[in-house]
């Protein structure tokens, strides 16, 4: 496996607060805790990104700029577990503009097809300039000379461009953990050319999917004139690079607890607690509307009519982790899916059985391990999804070889996981398929299926991910530039030939919100 690229920092500069790698992310990587004597401290938080870069940042002494997720004052840097956290200010605007304003009422669902409308707010735009703002001066201050900076996800996208002026010597890394939209949707974003300038203002650009790659280059050129080279792009005279690098898991630690006896007798308990089903159908996902809860439940509670399922012998245990709570489109998706849930099981159930479990709750990786192992089906089924990592621990967690994935199309992991039963979650005939399918498979075509993916997994884990990435990017040079090639006039493309009000959308129509909060529908051109 290779080894990220190592260019030591001596104790001084650590104390001085200069790092030759700094991560830059919306959370810091621990969580808030508070001891039985009430002493308040921190405890690294779960997740596949702290995973991946935990080790590297301990071996280079990395800085980690992030929010420590309360609005108000910022603590002081501080070293948890010899990596130097860096903690940046929001204030109750900045979480409601910035947070969950811009980023996840207009970003997030715009990048996620438009699944849901993106709301367009001034203010918030405002907000999502300021805080960003923040974060590139928070990394400015504290990378070294050179230093390889490693931006993340969309609630930064402005960072790299806006570091690059403030510091032009650094290396700089972006890495997009969503989905990036076509050009069609991408332009419906008032911030459009502020956001690809901000993004090009990188060395390296990386995405989840090819297809996000090849998204960026075309809006690239069409929106802003860049030339597209054969290793990526070429805007006002530097050389920035765009590729394709699919995050994944820590995959040693995913079988490490699919063989504990304890997770495995957790298991058990679990099957006999759902009533030793024939059956048990598992889906874990975030309280979120791209993930097709309501399509799922929709295609299982059809199947129970039809009796492709025996709802006698048959449990979908369906987790909904809370998320974004204060957000009204995720406060009314929660309406809809334990309504329907209650529904299915008004109509469904028996006397001491219940087709749908429903648990609104987040668990902790044992559990969530070992209910992968209790599931005869994992349902991932996205309506669109960066990549989706639990379709990946599911895989790595059965050291059996036995189990069914059924996954979605739209969903990044579905590139890698290509023996899953795939399908496309707007097809409700097609998901009862699949769904059927993978419940009624026996234990020979599971392992056929299983076997590639558990492979193809264990060659390419979390740490592979991370040290491919930061690889990639200490081998640019710095300053890399190229003379700015000469573009006849008019040549910036067809979208920036367009008048700002463009406002074309495939499906509705989105909404402009002023900074006063009022509403109003643009018609489509």
């Amino acid at each position: 496996m290779a080894s990220a690229p190592h260019t030591g920092i001596s104790a001084r500069q650590a104390e001085a607060g200069r790092y030759d790698l700094v991560v830059l992310a919306n959370r810091l990587p621990v969580d808030r805790t508070t001891d039985e004597a009430g002493r308040p401290g921190w405890r690294q938080s779960p997740g596949g990104l702290v995973t991946a870069l935990h080790p590297i940042m301990k071996q280079r002494a990395g800085a980690w700029i992030g929010w420590h997720g309360l609005p108000g004052p910022a603590p002081s840097p501080f070293v948890h577990d010899d990596i130097h956290l860096h903690p940046i200010a929001l204030t109750a605007d900045d979480v409601e503009g910035y947070y969950e304003g811009q980023s996840n009422a207009t970003i997030w669902p715009l990048y996620h097809d438009g699944v849901e409308q993106p709301v367009f707010d001034r203010a918030w735009q405002d907000r999502y300039r300021a805080v960003n703002l923040r974060f590139a001066q928070a990394a400015a201050r504290v990378a070294a000379p050179g230093a390889l900076v490693w931006v993340h996800d969309y609630h930064l996208q402005l960072v790299p461009g806006m570091l690059r002026e403030l510091r032009p010597d650094l290396r700089i890394g972006f890495f997009l953990h969503i989905p990036f939209p076509p050009v069609e949707l991408f332009c419906q974003m008032p911030m459009r050319e502020e956001i690809m300038r901000g993004l090009l203002g990188a060395d390296l650009v990386g995405f989840q999917h090819a297809q996000g790659t090849r998204n960026f280059r075309t809006l690239a050129a069409e929106l802003l004139g860049a030339e597209i080279t054969d290793t990526g792009i070429r805007y006002q005279g530097r050389d920035v690079a765009a590729d394709t690098f699919p995050i994944s898991i820590d995959v040693a630690e995913q079988q490490r607890l699919g063989t504990d006896p304890a997770v495995r007798s957790r298991a058990a308990q679990i099957r006999r607690e759902l009533g030793d089903p024939r059956t048990v159908i598992l889906a874990v996902d975030r309280l979120d509307y791209t993930k097709g809860i309501e399509c799922r439940l929709r295609a299982y509670e059809e199947l129970l009519s039809r009796q492709g399922l025996d709802p006698a012998d048959t449990v979908l245990v369906q987790v909904a982790v809370p998320t974004r709570q204060q957000i009204d489109q995720y406060q009314a998706l929660r309406e809809r899916v334990e309504r329907e849930v209650s529904r299915i099981n008004g109509e469904h159930a028996g006397i001491g059985r219940m087709p749908v479990h429903y648990l609104h709750q987040s668990f902790d990786r044992a559990e969530l391990a070992a209910l992968y192992l209790a599931a005869d089906v994992m349902a991932v089924t996205p309506l669109r999804d960066g990549m989706n990592l639990v379709a990946k621990e599911y895989v790595a967690t059965r050291a059996d070889g036995t189990g069914a994935l059924v996954l979605s199309e739209f969903a990044g992991a579905a590139a890698e996981l290509r023996q899953a039963w795939l399908v496309n979650p707007h097809d409700l005939d097609a998901l009862e398929q699949a769904l059927a399918g993978a419940a009624f498979a026996d234990a020979d075509e599971q392992r056929r299926r299983m076997a590639p993916m558990r492979e193809h997994l264990r060659r390419h884990d979390v740490n592979a991910w991370a040290a491919g990435f930061l690889n990639r990017l200490g081998r640019i040079a710095v300053g890399s530039r190229t003379p700015a090639p000469q573009r006849a006039a008019g040549s910036r493309g067809r979208w920036a030939e367009h008048a700002r009000g463009w406002s074309a959308r495939p499906a509705g129509r989105p909404v402009v919100r002023s900074s006063s909060g009022d509403t109003a529908a643009l018609a489509r051109d």
